[in-house]
């Protein structure tokens, strides 16, 4: 059960945050299909390798990614893959409320036509 307060509200909030930012979402849907080092998360996504570097960054200091090196490489993986079923219930949401905005806009077209 979710506690009301700000002590208990602050870190949700910071988890939000996080996920609020469309780069971070695409780093997340690269590392959807597993672990991939910065290369192939620049050449998936077509964002600058600064970019990416800074948002891996924040990826791993909420402990939503982690990095493992491998030889002279560095991979990054989900570590929690249940921010996709998050990231799902949110996208199924708006559907709906797309569905409902578009009934509502057809109901009122139907009223303007004579």
């Amino acid at each position: 059960m979710l506690e009301s307060s700000p002590q208990a509200l602050a870190p949700v909030a910071e988890y939000f945050k996080v996920l609020s930012e469309v780069s971070r979402l695409q780093v997340l849907c690269c590392l959807k299909s597993g672990a991939k080092n910065v290369t192939e998360i620049i050449q998936e996504t077509g964002l600058g390798q600064a970019n990416v570097s800074k948002h891996l960054k924040v990826l791993m200091q909420a402990g939503i990614v982690t990095r493992q090196p491998q030889g002279i490489s560095v991979f990054y993986q989900i570590t929690d893959p249940i921010i996709f079923e998050l990231c799902e219930l949110v996208c199924d949401r708006l559907v709906i409320r797309l569905q409902e905005q578009t009934q509502q806009l057809e109901q009122l077209q139907a009223l303007r036509q004579p």
